[in-house]
């Protein structure tokens, strides 16, 4: 068995994109293909995102066959638990990587790559200079706050308000200080802790539901902010706790846009104006809603997230038919 990959990272957070290596996957939308993946091809994930190849925090995306007509590629996440609907970071380096590779035609001064996600299309606008791609924006799905100032006791937090808001995943959206936690000064893992709590709970005791697709209806993860959802030239913080405890390094595209959903529908941002959202480990994406438009009863809106990614690598990964080891594990 060989796999090639080529690994990227957008503002930190890795992507490992699979070039060859991987069994044709049947025809069909990209929700059943995610299922075909998942039920029957998950060692494969094990064996590129775990250790020893991978890590905890690492995140993978396979290239298949798209189904929607207009779509240029066709892509589904990999992380540490599973398979997700919807990722920004990978988007942004999709988009480089697409222009790079001669997969869309390129064009100056911006290049359209039309990404089909888990969740929907997806529009990638990629900025080409001199025959060079660079920097990455993104118009994903309808984005929509689906619970607003939610309360719940949470054991040894106390009283947690929070929102819950779909940006092609959903997220629930919560004030650090809340857990008495502040960004620069609070250990990453103590963060970690509480994300997790938060979205234990919340998977246990709130029913999610989206308009499309059964399929997209479940908490991936939480997002702890710094409290600045009110408009401002300065950055806002934010972590994203999602999967199994992984930690985005990035500001989380879907997660930015989840929360500009978010601000919106309380009134804190207008439409056109841009925000920028700071990660944890300090790299940016810029944010803001381009337009208004329904997602099923809700009030939802187009965001527009932007960044950038860069080349990290270059593998061809094997494995020996008696390394159990070697077939993907976890110490963490």
């Amino acid at each position: 068995m060989t796999l090639t990959v080529v690994d990227m990272h957008t503002g930190g957070e890795p992507l490992r994109i699979i070039t060859s290596g991987y069994p044709d996957i049947p025809k069909g939308t990209i929700l059943e293909k995610r299922a075909y993946v998942r039920d029957h091809l998950d060692h494969l994930r094990k064996l590129l995102i775990f250790e020893p190849r991978g890590h905890y925090d690492m995140y993978g995306a396979l290239l298949v066959e798209p189904y929607l007509p207009g779509a240029d590629l066709a892509v589904l996440f990999m992380h540490n638990e599973g398979y997700s609907t919807m990722c920004g970071h990978a988007i942004i380096a999709l988009g480089r990587y697409a222009v790079d590779q001669g997969l869309v035609a390129k064009q100056e001064p911006i290049t359209t790559v039309n990404i089909e996600a888990p969740c929907g299309l997806v529009l990638a606008s990629v900025e080409v200079r001199d025959g060079k791609a660079g920097a990455v924006s993104f118009e994903s799905v309808p984005a929509f706050l689906f619970a607003r100032d939610q309360k719940i006791d949470l054991a040894g937090y106390g009283k947690i308000i929070f929102d819950i808001a779909y940006g092609g995943a959903f997220y629930a959206l919560a004030d650090c200080h809340q857990f008495g936690l502040e960004f620069g000064r609070s250990r990453v893992r103590d963060f970690v802790d509480a994300a997790t709590a938060l979205t234990e709970r919340l998977k246990a005791e709130f029913p999610l539901s989206h308009p499309d697709h059964p399929d997209l209806a479940f908490l991936y993860g939480t997002i702890l902010t710094d409290g600045g959802d009110a408009f401002s030239g300065e950055a806002t913080k934010n972590v994203c706790v999602f999967a199994d405890a992984e930690v985005d390094r990035s500001p989380t595209g879907s997660g930015v846009t989840a929360r500009l959903a978010s601000m919106h529908a309380k009134g804190a941002i207008e439409i056109g104006r841009e925000r920028t959202f700071e990660s944890i480990a300090g790299s940016r994406f810029s944010g803001a809603v381009a337009r208004t438009t329904k997602a099923g009863p809700h009030d939802a809106i187009i965001a527009r997230v932007g960044g950038r990614a860069h080349y990290s690598g270059r593998a061809e990964f094997t494995v020996e038919p008696d390394d159990e080891l070697g077939r993907g594990f976890l110490l963490r």
